[in-house]
């Protein structure tokens, strides 16, 4: 068995950032405390009684939380003096931590390396019923044709999904499910064989019939709640994105409240790539998408926003949707969802600037253009760059 970690990592820039850190946890009342800027590293795992820390650092323990806070390099300096399961935990989760996206690998062998560059996997809804574009692509001829556009606007990936997954939305048969994704996606691979395709489903059967006609990513926003859909996975050699969602589409928003929301979704991720590593499916092969907008409110959503790079310690490549969502309408006081360019550009680049590598987006073009100057912007200049 891979070894669970039960934590996460953020750096603190402003007191602000303590606070949010630590909501839902009994050391809240001691954010203040903190000192900032600094590296924070929160443990849920009961731990013996700890020596003081050397001066600059924070160190707090109350109700099987363990808080340490300080200068990096100090705080991984103190991580080592842990012994056992502590000090294996901590480690763990700051070289995850630290270390910048891995590459994700398809089945043919092609790897995408995300360190310097966000990817954008264009949405492709074959649905009669989704909240922004159900109905304008359920036709494979429509479906064929909105794909091409994406791709030409910049698109990396298309996400072809049969199912809506809106809040409220009704089941579909797998057998109508299929029958809505396969064709699109034997038409786009025939017509586009380098094309990377995703199937967006939470059902194997569905699963393997869109593999079959060319899909190279199963998208599972269930997080693997079909059984057979690791096997499956794990068989085909496909990458896999885990996505966080509690009860269904059709009753994820009746219950939105958390005790601690970051800290329960990456609890559930953790659990989730420990199943699909049980399964076989490698590390290289795994992306997490805290789920945005599934059994999330409003503000919630923007919680998860704030400290998408807590999720960096579970060491695998995140995907984010945040396009043209209800949060977004709610902040902005834009009804319709195909006026919420501006608030999902905005969520989008903040996505990327917390650690999002994949973003999955209706606007190709204009967030191809978003991403691609805040990526310049994050990162320092090339030496031929830094002149020109």
């Amino acid at each position: 068995m891979r070894e669970e970690v039960r934590g996460r990592a953020w750096d603190l820039i402003e007191g602000s950032d303590a606070r949010l850190f630590l909501v839902g946890t009994p050391l809240l009342p001691f954010a203040a405390e903190l000192p900032t800027p600094s590296r924070a590293i929160l443990l849920t795992a009961p731990a013996p009684p700890l020596p003081t820390p050397e001066p600059g650092l924070a160190l707090l323990q109350r109700e099987g939380y363990l808080l340490a806070a300080g200068p990096a390099a100090a705080l991984a300096t103190l991580c080592e003096t842990w012994q056992g399961e502590l000090g294996r935990l901590a480690r763990t989760l700051l070289a995850r931590y630290e270390r910048p996206p891995a590459p994700l690998r398809f089945a043919d062998g092609e790897s995408w390396e995300l360190a310097d560059a966000a990817r954008v996997m264009g949405i492709l809804n074959v649905t009669p019923d989704s909240f922004s574009d159900g109905g304008r692509h359920d036709a494979p001829s429509t479906a064929l044709a909105h794909a091409e556009n994406m791709l030409e606007e910049g698109a990396d990936i298309i996400d072809v999904g049969g199912e809506s997954t809106r809040p409220g939305a009704a089941p579909v048969a797998p057998e109508a499910e299929a029958a809505r994704v396969v064709p699109v996606i034997d038409a786009l691979r025939k017509h586009h064989p380098r094309c990377r395709i995703s199937i967006d489903t939470r059902r194997a059967e569905v699963a393997r019939a869109a593999l079959d006609a060319g899909a190279d990513l199963v998208n599972d926003v269930s997080a693997l709640a079909d059984p057979a859909m690791a096997a499956l996975v794990a068989e085909r050699g496909v990458p896999l994105c885990l996505m966080h969602m509690r009860g269904e589409p059709g009753t994820m928003q009746n219950d939105t409240r958390y005790r601690d929301l970051v800290g329960e979704v990456l609890d559930f991720l953790a659990a989730r790539a420990e199943i699909a590593h049980g399964a076989g499916i490698s590390s290289d092969r795994i992306l997490v998408d805290p789920g945005i907008g599934f059994a999330k409110s409003a503000v919630g959503n923007e919680v998860l926003l704030r400290q998408l790079g807590c999720f960096r310690s579970l060491g695998l490549p995140l995907l984010v949707g945040v396009s043209r969502k209800s949060f977004i309408g709610k902040r902005t006081l834009v009804e319709s969802p195909d006026g919420r360019l501006g608030g999902s550009l905005s969520a989008a680049v903040a996505a990327l600037l917390g650690g999002a590598r994949i973003l999955r987006v209706h606007d190709v073009r204009a967030s191809r253009e978003a991403l691609t100057m805040a990526d310049a912007l994050r990162r320092w200049p090339a030496p031929h760059e830094e002149t020109s």
